[in-house]
């Protein structure tokens, strides 16, 4: 049973294989018939795959390294540079100079929507009435006074609450005590009446 699903699982990642090297050959159709230079990474976007699939899988290598020599397309001088057994980290830092500039964009447009957020915050704070504001402060100062009587009544009525449970201890005690000075008296034989 777990031979099938492996059989299975097997068979579909070389579909998914096999649907990325189709997707990739179009692309690089596509970059032969615009005569446009390619990077890796534009590769990857058009293809709709990763770059590691492009820097790992061999056929994905192949594919590529067939396209340029063919002369059906090729890769950018500022990717390839002057000699064709370039280390892949060059191609990897001018990958990663492109997503710090797109993070860097996205930033810009984040910072962009906050400052119009906080704007509006702005806009709705002005448009209170005259004196809303302070009189908004001033029933907010009046809460926290009257929060702070109330908890200082609630601390006077636990101080009397534990003072009246130690008085009622200590009548308790004193009622123990009495009851057993009495004991004595309450058995012994009662003299005959005269």
């Amino acid at each position: 049973m777990s031979t099938s699903r492996t059989n299975a699982a097997v068979q579909a990642r070389r579909r998914t294989t096999q649907e990325m090297l189709d997707r990739l050959q179009t692309a690089l159709a596509a970059a032969a018939r615009d005569h446009a230079p390619v990077t890796v990474a534009a590769l990857a976007r058009t293809a709709r795959v990763s770059r590691t699939f492009l820097y790992q899988n061999q056929q994905a290598r192949a594919l590529i390294e067939q396209a340029t020599r063919s002369g059906r397309t090729r890769l950018a001088p500022s990717a390839t540079g002057c000699s064709p057994a370039q280390p892949a980290w060059r191609e990897r830092a001018l990958n990663a100079e492109e997503a710090l500039t797109q993070a860097q964009r996205e930033i810009r447009i984040q910072r962009t929507h906050i400052a119009e957020l906080l704007g509006k915050i702005r806009d709705l704070e002005h448009d209170l009435p005259e004196g809303a504001l302070q009189r908004i402060v001033t029933e907010n100062t009046t809460l926290k006074q009257q929060v702070r009587q109330l908890t200082q009544g609630k601390q006077q009525a636990e101080e009397r609450l534990a003072s009246a449970r130690q008085n009622n201890r200590f009548l308790d005690k004193r009622t123990a005590d009495l009851e057993a000075q009495l004991a004595p008296y309450l058995t012994a034989p009662h003299p005959p009446a005269p």
